[in-house]
């Protein structure tokens, strides 16, 4: 068993997107409603997504990483079918 002082705090981001062949509902009205009818005519597209912060205690980023990704899978947080899912580090703290 590892010893829990060896541990860090490790801070994961998850987003969580539809797949680019569903439609963006929530993506399309922020675009059509906010942005071209403010004139940023630049802006082509936008979707939408939700973000998790997970604060997790483990020995390395790679390892934290590969635990949440895990109990996203596990526990159905998110559905592979319809959604992708992005992990990465936000940043790393001394415990």
């Amino acid at each position: 068993m590892t010893d829990a002082r060896k541990k860090k705090t490790f801070m994961v981001s998850v987003s969580i997107e539809n797949k680019p062949f569903l439609n963006d509902p929530e993506g399309e009205t922020v675009l059509n409603d906010l942005i071209l009818k403010e004139n940023y005519s630049d802006i082509v597209s936008v979707r939408s997504a939700k973000s998790l912060l997970i604060k997790i205690l483990s020995e390395n980023e790679t390892e934290a990483l590969l635990k949440v990704k895990k109990m996203c899978e596990d526990l159905r947080i998110y559905n592979p079918i319809v959604s992708n899912c992005e992990l990465s580090i936000r940043k790393t703290q001394t415990k």
